[in-house]
């Protein structure tokens, strides 16, 4: 750190001017389908942007005859991108070379820096200081589907220093980045793993090449719909607004995309006594399921509820009260099974929704109920490996992201030159 401090202390002793995001960053252009014939372009999404990596994936392929509303920004190598809907969900990527001429959803704000002021990684690692962050949370509007403005965003001011500066900083804070890219790479191929033992266990056909399994299933496993066996339930009247730190357990649907896991037995949030009589709870063993997203693979992500006490749950969410083994229940919820019978009930536009009737048509299989304690062990001890930040990989990645957090935040504060 000291060559930096150096360098600062050479190249601007009175300190750090800050611009607005807006005055060093130049204007995109649009595309104008109506000149487009048979071009195709690969489609840049909201949920294209791995949170966690940070890198675009599953991009489509889309034409002047496929793409949808939102298919209008064109990107270019070095750009960066912010997504603006949902926002504290930290979508943000560097638009790499693969993707220069392709097309961005509008969900995004996209951020051409002019080089000659501010190097695009040095751009993107100040996107996730928590100075950013905490001015994103106070500027962000609507309820339901929270979004911010792209021109709220170019107004949050940014540090200056002389390129030579910034360019000190981007190679420590990279070298931290490629560090956790190298560790999330690990992480994700014991995830596919993970998930193609998951979806082999839940089979229950015979055809699983998993031999114990498969013997259980020689005689054959009832299948059943959802709605036999259990009863959809619909939260209601508690707004993210109405969250607290104490009280009554709550949980909003919103939460079940960014908190929660396949259980919980703890709630991250409360309300209070009087709004929690108001409200519909889950119980021990309930499943809490999230009916919207925006993305299809969110929609219909559920959790176990284990906790001691009931529940409140927000709309946009239902509450599934059965009688079957409450963790395989919930690892059903995830497998290849559920998500190909979903999909045929999956409706809307810019919101994706699935209804308590709907889910009731699902069938699940339904082996006894060793089978089922047996089937949730397992993946219990997978689910671990994968999603216990306190052991294994998991855990490693958490303190090398702790670590980079520590140093981006401190080497991205600068004295105000005009203070």
């Amino acid at each position: 750190m000291s060559r930096i401090d150096d360098l600062i202390g050479l190249t601007c002793p009175e300190g750090i001017c800050f611009e607005p995001i807006d005055s060093v960053v130049q204007r995109i252009t649009t595309i104008r389908w109506s000149n487009v014939t048979e071009e195709a372009f690969q489609y840049i999404d909201l949920t294209s942007v791995d949170r966690n990596t940070h890198a675009i994936t599953e991009t489509q392929i889309i034409t002047n005859a496929s793409a949808p509303s939102r298919a209008q920004q064109i990107v270019r190598e070095g750009d960066v991108i912010f997504g603006t809907t949902r926002p504290t969900l930290k979508r943000c990527a560097v638009v790499p070379a693969t993707y220069d001429g392709q097309i961005a959803s509008t969900g995004y704000c996209v951020l051409r820096p002019k080089s000659n002021l501010i190097l695009t990684n040095f751009l993107f690692h100040l996107l996730g200081t928590l100075d950013f962050s905490s001015y994103v949370e106070a500027n962000e509007r609507g309820a339901s589907y929270p979004a911010i403005p792209d021109s709220v965003v170019k107004n949050f001011p940014v540090p200056l220093p002389p390129l030579e500066v910034q360019r000190e900083i981007v190679a420590i804070l990279d070298t931290f980045t490629e560090l956790e890219a190298e560790l999330e790479a690990e992480l994700e191929a014991r995830r596919r793993q993970y998930e193609y033992y998951r979806n082999a266990l839940l089979r229950l056909d015979g055809k699983s090449g998993i031999k114990w399994i498969d013997n259980l299933c020689q005689g054959g496993v009832e299948w059943k719909a959802l709605g036999e066996i259990g009863v959809f339930i619909r939260g209601n009247g508690l707004q993210k607004s109405d969250l607290t730190e104490s009280g009554v357990p709550a949980i909003h649907y919103g939460q079940i995309h960014t908190y929660y896991g396949t259980f919980a037995s703890e709630t991250r949030s409360f309300v209070n006594r009087e709004l929690a009589t108001k409200l519909r709870k889950a119980a021990t063993g309930d499943l809490i399921i999230a009916t919207t997203s925006e993305d299809d693979a969110a929609v219909g992500k559920a959790v176990a509820w284990l906790g001691d006490h009931d529940a409140a749950v927000s709309g946009d969410a239902y509450i599934y009260r059965h009688t079957l083994e409450p963790k395989y229940m919930a690892y059903f919820f995830q497998s290849q099974q559920f998500r190909e019978q979903k999909q045929r009930y999956i409706s809307g536009t810019k919101v994706r929704r699935i209804s308590g009737d709907n889910l009731s048509k699902v069938k699940i299989p339904i082996p006894p109920l060793e089978v089922q304690h047996k089937i949730v062990n397992i993946l219990d001890n997978f689910d671990a490996l994968v999603n216990d930040l306190s052991i294994g990989l998991p855990a490693e990645l958490v303190a090398r992201r702790k670590q980079y957090e520590y140093y981006r935040d401190r080497l991205l504060t600068f004295k105000d030159a005009s203070a």
